[in-house]
């Protein structure tokens, strides 16, 4: 080494860099204690939502066959009929219109008031009818009567019958009227009452 050049200096030791983290810090005796890490229930909300989907799917299936078979028996067609071909029935006939029966005028008119009087002893009201058997069998007739004061007003009921009286014959009979009734009293005929006699058979 040539003394013209003087010796290098000597290496100078070069600062440490600090460290760039702390270490932890110590807790506090009078801090409160820190919170258990949680426990992880990922396993037992895929079980339920596994649990529900069945649930879910096994209904809408068990829906579907119930609509299904409903459907199935609306529509069912009736069973098949055994019986031949046959052609469509005729006409039926018309049949006759029956006569006209004989109304309640029609009888009343077999039938006539030719006395109404008031017993005086008892005051009990009646009258006496004529019978004329206007039809063309023999006949039973039954004449209901009644008792209508001055004002019209019915105080009392009575009746008579006439039994197997022949096609025109005729035949008086008294109504008897059943109760006291006052003076002046009216007599009417309410019903009439005709039909085949039995007798006639």
């Amino acid at each position: 080494m040539s003394d013209t050049f003087p010796p290098p200096p000597p290496e100078q030791p070069q600062p440490q860099p600090e460290p760039q983290f702390r270490p932890a810090e110590q807790p506090s005796p009078w801090a409160a204690p820190a919170e258990p890490p949680r426990k992880q229930r990922t396993g037992l909300i895929v079980t339920l939502v596994a649990v529900g989907g069945l649930v879910v799917a096994g209904g809408t299936v068990a829906l579907v066959l119930s609509l299904m078979d409903s459907v199935q028996d609306s529509i069912a067609l009736p069973p098949r009929s055994q019986a031949p071909f046959s052609e469509p029935y005729a006409e039926e006939p018309v049949e006759p219109t029956p006569e006209a029966t004989v109304t309640e005028s029609d009888m009343k008119k077999d039938v006539t008031i030719i006395a109404c009087t008031r017993d005086p002893r008892i005051g009990w009201q009646s009258a006496k009818v004529k019978v004329v058997n206007g039809s063309s069998t023999t006949a039973d007739y039954t004449i209901m009567m009644e008792f209508l004061d001055k004002e019209g007003v019915k105080v009392a009921d009575g009746g008579a019958g006439v039994i197997a009286l022949e096609p025109g014959g005729s035949v008086v009979k008294t109504a008897q009227g059943l109760g006291e009734v006052p003076r002046g009293t009216t007599c009417r005929i309410s019903d009439v009452w005709r039909t085949p006699s039995k007798s006639a058979d």
